[in-house]
Order: structure tokens, then C-alpha cells, then sequence
């Protein structure tokens, strides 16, 4: 009886009757802290996250693009050592493969908040591998993340 759009929503809420078995209802405050623990898909409301750590580039529900993680560093992006040394075959492959996902050309037909994040994403991608590819900028990202930690 609640499956479908109310359903969802009743999940993405938190908010459930009291008679259906194993939930129970959560007031506002706890819905509201919920949703702003844990990222929420800004198109369908669902969770796209799994365990932590996990590369979320999609919605698994709606397959909507999700928005740029801003903690992200370039080598958790680039699946990389975070070290000087760096395979750059890996490095290209990687590449490619984030390209592959989320260029702005496979967006052309998606809604402007996808196209937004496409663009963002792109970019963000271009910039990780400049970056790691060359040895010195690679050196300098990597000193300016050390300092960041401390």
C-alpha cells in the first residue's frame, strides 16, 4: 500500500504510520536531522550513498547526476596513491573512464541542474588530472594538501 511516489516520500521524510511493522514515526526535528546526516539525491530524494568512501557520481534510483563532492581530493577522484609517485597509465585510464561519465556532451538532453553538475564535474576532473599528471604541480598539491591536514 505504500509503495510508489508516496511511498518515497514517506521514506525520504522519515516519516512513517505508526502501524507499519518494524518503523516507527519520527517527529520533524529527527526527519530534519536524518536528512541532513546523510546526502540525499537532489532529484528523487533517495539516498545515493552507500558506505562511505564510495564514488557517488549517480543516483542509483533515478540515475540522476549528483552534485561534486567540494572535500573530494585529487587522488580519491583519480583512484590514486596519495603519494608523489603516480602511475600515469592508471592516471589516463582513470581519466577517461570519468569522462566517459560525466562530459557535458552526454548531458545535451538532461535538465540544466544535470548539465550544471556535468559541467562541474568535467571540470573538476580536467583539473585532477593536469594536475597529477605533471610531477611538479603533482608536488605542489600534494605539499599544499600536507599543510592542510596540520
Amino acid at each position: 500500500m505504500w509503495g510508489g511516489r508516496a511511498g518515497a516520500l514517506l521514506r525520504v521524510w522519515g516519516l512513517w504510520p505508526s502501524w507499519v511493522p518494524g518503523r516507527r514515526p519520527l517527529s520533524c526535528n529527527a526527519a530534519s536531522q536524518a536528512r541532513s546526516n546523510s546526502p540525499r539525491c537532489w532529484k528523487c530524494g533517495g539516498s545515493p550513498g552507500g558506505p562511505m568512501g564510495e564514488d557517488v557520481l549517480f543516483c542509483p534510483q533515478c540515475r540522476a547526476l549528483q552534485p561534486p563532492d567540494p572535500t573530494r581530493d585529487y587522488f580519491s577522484l583519480m583512484d590514486c596513491n596519495r603519494s608523489f609517485r603516480v602511475d600515469t597509465t592508471k592516471l589516463q585510464h582513470r581519466y577517461q573512464q570519468l569522462q566517459r561519465l560525466v562530459h557535458p556532451d552526454f548531458f545535451s538532453r538532461r535538465s540544466q541542474t544535470e548539465k550544471d553538475f556535468s559541467e562541474k564535474h568535467s571540470t573538476l576532473v580536467n583539473d585532477a588530472y593536469k594536475t597529477l599528471l605533471a610531477p611538479l604541480s603533482r608536488g605542489l598539491y600534494l605539499v599544499s594538501q600536507t599543510e592542510r591536514m596540520y
